[in-house]
């Protein structure tokens, strides 16, 4: 495409520089980056999702430089993470090994382990609270501190997974345990067809609200009709790298905190009489993109005549980065280009007007 310099050049773009700043500072009032961290989670688990980097504080970070706008946050994560060494690559996680904090289905009341509401909005009353606004931190926070510090502290359990239930009862297919090395797509481009494993990478990365958007359009009938989530989990898994190549044993590291979701959706053979299954897991606690995921994994493993069927449109849309970059370069000047295009007008304008007055002139 053809750009031109913005009108001003070099000193222009400093002075908007400035006014920027301007407009971040807002206020004599700071705000911590353990407040944007552990009051806005919900927002920074959104940002690391998206930008494919577990790092709470550097997503918080990210935000406070860029005024809260979760596009840009995930642009400079992003970037950020593209300067980090690899230095090696964890083991395997095993979710059946997550310390949960909250754990539901909705395909059964009763689930072995029980169900674990946890922490959600999902059974508040969307009013506005005024009282909020004159909250006293420091006092919010010691009292809840004293309330679960009172909690009798129980071992953690380790809960097995519905689906289990399903597949020794021969309702879902069981399928061998996978130990070939998984596609990396922050390291290799995307080639369709794509393995399962790029299509799940490319979809925990992808923006929120795009992939909520398909799978919304699945349940309103561009799909299958309607899944049910058979087991939705958030909790903290343990992250272990080996100790060595030759070696058997690992080192842990840390742990991280992650939702998973597998929807359950009838088999299109009906003759099976078996269910399918979709899966979904991103970083933090981000449950409707958990599910959003899920649905599509069965949708671009099914196929079909719908968008949200189709693999390529789906995954090479929903990049966060590529697509707010290339919405955001419309901004850019594009004089040359649009000259071309009202010139092509004028051009077939005057065309036409001469082609009427020669058809008036005949006619007289």
């Amino acid at each position: 495409m053809a750009y031109v310099a913005v009108s001003g050049g070099e000193e222009a773009i400093e002075e908007s520089i400035k006014l920027l700043k301007y407009y971040r500072s807002g206020t004599n009032k700071d705000v911590s980056l353990e407040a944007i961290e552990k009051k806005l989670s919900l927002l920074v688990d959104k940002v690391m999702s998206e930008a494919g980097l577990y790092s709470p504080m550097y997503a918080a970070l990210a935000l406070k430089q860029c005024e809260g706008s979760t596009e840009e946050a995930v642009f400079l994560l992003r970037a950020y993470r593209s300067t980090l060494k690899r230095s090696c690559y964890t083991n395997v996680v095993n979710t059946e090994d997550m310390r949960i904090v909250r754990r539901i289905s909705a395909a059964f009341k009763d689930i072995p382990g029980g169900q674990i509401l946890g922490a959600t909005y999902d059974y508040t009353h969307r009013l506005m609270n005024f009282n909020i606004g004159n909250e006293k931190s420091r006092r919010l926070y010691k009292k809840m501190k004293e309330k679960i510090s009172r909690q009798r502290e129980t071992e953690v359990k380790k809960f097995g997974r519905v689906s289990d239930l399903l597949k020794n009862e021969g309702l879902i297919d069981k399928y061998e345990e996978d130990n070939s090395k998984p596609d990396d797509v922050t390291e290799n481009l995307l080639e369709f067809p794509a393995s399962r494993s790029a299509k799940l990478q490319t979809l925990s990365r992808a923006d929120t609200g795009y992939i909520s958007g398909l799978a919304y359009s699945v349940l309103r009938g561009f799909g299958q009709v309607h899944p049910t989530v058979g087991e939705l989990r958030t909790g903290y898994v343990e992250i272990e790298v080996p100790y060595s190549d030759d070696s058997d044993e690992s080192i842990y590291i840390g742990e991280i905190l992650i939702t998973e979701a597998e929807s359950l959706n009838q088999s299109e053979d009906k003759d099976q009489l078996k269910l399918s299954s979709g899966y979904g897991a991103v970083f933090g606690r981000n449950e409707n993109k958990a599910i959003a995921m899920s649905v599509l994994d069965y949708e671009l493993e099914k196929g079909g005549d719908y968008p949200p069927d189709d693999e390529e449109f789906v995954l090479m849309h929903g990049d966060s980065i590529e697509m707010n970059g290339f919405i955001s370069h419309l901004k850019l000047p594009h004089y040359v280009t649009f000259q071309s295009k009202l010139d092509a007008v004028r051009k077939t304008r005057n065309e036409n007007q001469e082609q009427e007055n020669n058809n008036e002139d005949q006619a007289q």
